[in-house]
């Protein structure tokens, strides 16, 4: 292969690679993510259909991004060769900022990202987020599809544990709790048609085997964008605000100016149920305020720079806010 050529910045492209089982839902996640951006020219899409016609670049091209499609084989074994290639073309003609790769259902993730971390390669791209669409109703007979579906989601930095409208609900919190149990490192979000708010798939990542939950952890990430205010609304969300009203999520806020106690806060999110699996804001401490971004189990924390408050908001899945805004004020110290 030849080495692509050097980007006309420094920045290496960016690559999210989605993965999952036959079915799950990632081309509905990849369109959903389409959506947000209005301007796609520097993104290009990357997909793998195993077969001899490619479904999911047809529904795609109207995206706005470049779609390169490869077809008759699965890009983590007869492809792999294909794949270096297409990575090298698209790098070398496009010079994108964003790539995109779709996986065949039956592709094994872990040796994708080999084919990424490859030299030459890895000098001009740079593997930012690997998510995993599991479908919900595949969960439980887990067993009868082998290591390949356990590879797919040990890899993910994020599983999106998809078509919890399908389920009964007692069986989202059992699930949940089961996955964070196998998979600790990985951010888990139950959505329904692959249905996440931009900000939730853009956040940072924890590195792989690192749980953050006490307090000195957190401080040790730094988050880039520390923007976040009362008027933040993206209007491409809309979408995913108006799924919220059914299938049993919840959504619903926490303001005080008064101080949290900052040991009985760590108490509060290491209990938090798994059910809440977004909650952002920031967090008036005694001797600072900090902005908490959490999602699915994992958290990240930076420096506040707006008025000192405590100014939260949360999602969950069939959970009751009064018991969750109840231990949250008891972490107040009073006057």
């Amino acid at each position: 292969m030849n080495q692509p050529p050097v980007q006309q910045s420094d920045q290496k492209a960016l690559v999210f690679l989605l993965a999952g089982f036959l079915g799950s839902g990632k081309t509905t996640l990849l369109k959903r993510i389409l959506s947000w951006e209005t301007d796609l020219s520097d993104t290009v899409l990357l997909v793998n259909e195993f077969g001899d016609v490619g479904i999911d670049g047809d529904l795609l091209k109207n995206s706005g991004s470049d779609v390169i499609e490869l077809i008759s084989g699965c890009i983590c074994c007869s492809l792999r060769n294909d794949l270096r290639q297409s990575l090298s073309n698209i790098l070398k003609q496009y010079q994108p900022k964003r790539i995109f790769i779709e996986a065949s259902g039956v592709a094994d993730p872990t040796a994708i990202v080999s084919v990424l971390l490859e030299s030459p390669l890895a000098e001009f791209i740079k593997l930012e987020k690997i998510v995993t669409v599991l479908d919900a109703d595949f969960w439980e007979a887990r067993e009868n599809f082998g290591q390949l579906f356990y590879n797919q989601l040990e890899i993910a930095n994020l599983i999106l544990l998809n078509k919890v409208d399908l389920l009964d609900k007692i069986s989202v919190p059992t699930y949940l709790k089961e996955i964070h149990d196998i998979f600790p490192h990985c951010q888990v979000v139950p959505t329904v048609r692959c249905c996440i708010d931009s900000e939730m798939f853009w956040s940072r990542t924890i590195p792989k085997g690192v749980v953050l939950k006490p307090m000195h952890l957190f401080h040790e990430i730094s988050m880039e964008d520390t923007s976040w205010n009362r008027e933040d609304h993206n209007d491409s969300d809309q979408p995913y605000a108006a799924s919220l009203s059914s299938h049993h999520f919840v959504t619903f806020s926490f303001e005080d100016s008064q101080i949290i106690d900052e040991t009985h806060f760590n108490h509060f999110v290491d209990t938090l149920p798994l059910e809440v699996f977004r909650m952002k804001g920031p967090v008036q401490f005694l001797n600072r305020t900090e902005i908490v971004n959490f999602v699915g189990g994992k958290g990240e924390w930076s420096k506040w720079e707006g008025v000192p408050e405590t100014r939260l908001a949360f999602i969950g899945w069939n959970i009751n806010p009064s018991e969750i805004l109840n231990n949250l004020e008891r972490c107040i110290t009073g006057p």
